[in-house]
């Protein structure tokens, strides 16, 4: 089933109305003020296991042959876009979207069918580690960098045996040498979406061959994680550093680092495709709390949505919105497709539908006047929802300049 750009269809109502009614039923507290990330994980658990549970939300876009539904991007848009409109907590978009996707573009089966089942039922969040301070999430860098273990530990195991001989000549037995698919990770990620919290990580690094990812036990030796204060406090990101920690090469070429900068460009394009439509939700919600108040709110002994400035704004707004929607959804089905404009079209999307909500969340404070500032209502929250949200897997410029480049060179 994909998304088209005129209607729903009936199966995406019913998805749609499902995913509605359950966060309607099972709302998430709004932080309060001071807040810090919780140690929880940042989300409503027993919320995160009903719509896996029940909605199937964290397999939509993972094969059957993996525990999965097989659907794809359309149906992940269409959960997306509600969790958008609530606000909602979710590792949602850095466990099923983006590690889960990275996963299964890499190619490596093996890996696939020992990790992705538990992320497709929500037993499992996985988080990928791969960018630097600087947030340019480029499939051709890396916060981190990879070594093969045996090339650094060669010299120690001679040591350690000869030592071993002259101490003892019980004790003169070979230790366990790295094999040479065991690699060691070094360098420290950055907004890594629940990073602190997660079982299952991946990091990306640089290696000889180029970038590549690796598998690496989040609970292991030279493995650290901290929750980071962020302004979105729905959003909870991390910082992960790796001091020679253990990693297993995930690729289709396993034993081997092979380059994952295609895995990576394919599942940051998805992720994008899935914040954008976050974004939609957020937007639309938003115009629809502030179509509201100008109903409610009562200045010159009249609503003041019966002024015609407000109307036109209303209006424009309402354009804005819908045009986003069209976008990210016609991004969600060149996705599915397979198309080979999906990468760019979800660069569009990605610019576009973080100018709208950045746009529309400035309008809903401005018309909410002076609560529209206060922490008792929601209005702040979206805005500080559309700053996050923008510099997520790349700013609107950095995006912008891919199509640019694609335009001008053709």
């Amino acid at each position: 089933m994909e998304l088209t750009d005129l209607a729903w269809t009936d199966e995406q109502r019913d998805l749609r109305d499902a995913v509605r009614g359950l966060l309607a039923r099972h709302p998430s507290p709004a932080p309060g003020p001071g807040s810090a990330p919780s140690p929880g994980g940042g989300y409503d658990r027993v919320l995160w296991q009903r719509l896996c549970g029940e909605i199937g939300a964290a397999g939509l876009a993972i094969p059957q042959r993996y525990g999965g539904a097989g659907a794809g991007p359309a149906e992940t848009h269409i959960v997306m876009e509600e969790l958008g409109r609530a606000l909602t907590p979710s590792p949602l978009l850095g466990s099923a979207v983006l590690t889960a996707q990275a996963l299964l573009a890499s190619g490596d089966t093996a890996a696939c069918q020992r990790l992705l089942p538990a992320i497709a039922d929500g037993s499992a969040v996985a988080a990928l580690a791969w960018t630097t301070a600087a947030g340019r999430w480029d499939p051709g860098e890396a916060a981190c960098t990879a070594h093969p273990a045996a090339r650094t530990s060669a010299a120690e195991a001679i040591q350690a045996i000869a030592g071993a001989a002259g101490a003892d000549a019980s004790l003169a037995t070979a230790p366990s040498v790295s094999s040479p698919d065991d690699w060691v990770l070094v360098g420290e990620a950055h907004h890594v979406l629940d990073g602190d919290v997660a079982d299952v990580l991946l990091a990306a690094a640089q290696t000889p061959a180029g970038v590549a990812l690796f598998e690496v036990d989040p609970r292991g030796p030279g493995v650290t994680r901290a929750a980071v204060a962020t302004m979105d406090t729905s959003r909870r990101l991390a910082v992960v550093g790796l001091d020679r920690a253990p990693g297993r090469p995930v690729g289709a070429g396993a034993g081997s680092a092979s380059p994952g900068s295609a895995a990576l460009a394919r599942a940051r394009d998805l992720a994008c495709i899935a914040l954008s439509a976050e974004q939609v939700g957020a937007a639309q919600r938003a115009l629809e709390l502030t179509v509201a108040y100008t109903k409610d709110r009562v200045q010159f002994g009249r609503p003041i949505g019966s002024f015609q400035a407000l109307q036109h704004r209303m209006a424009d707004l309402h354009v804005l919105v819908e045009s986003a929607r069209s976008l990210s959804r016609a991004a969600a089905s060149a996705a599915a497709a397979g198309a080979d404009e999906a990468g760019l079209r979800a660069a569009a999307a990605k610019a576009y539908c973080s100018e709208t909500l950045a746009r529309v969340a400035s309008e809903m404070i401005q018309l909410h006047g002076a609560i529209g500032i206060t922490w008792e209502h929601d209005a702040h929250r979206y805005f500080k929802r559309a700053h996050g949200a923008a510099q997520l897997f790349g700013r609107p410029s950095e995006h912008i300049a891919r199509i640019a480049a694609a335009v001008i060179d053709g």
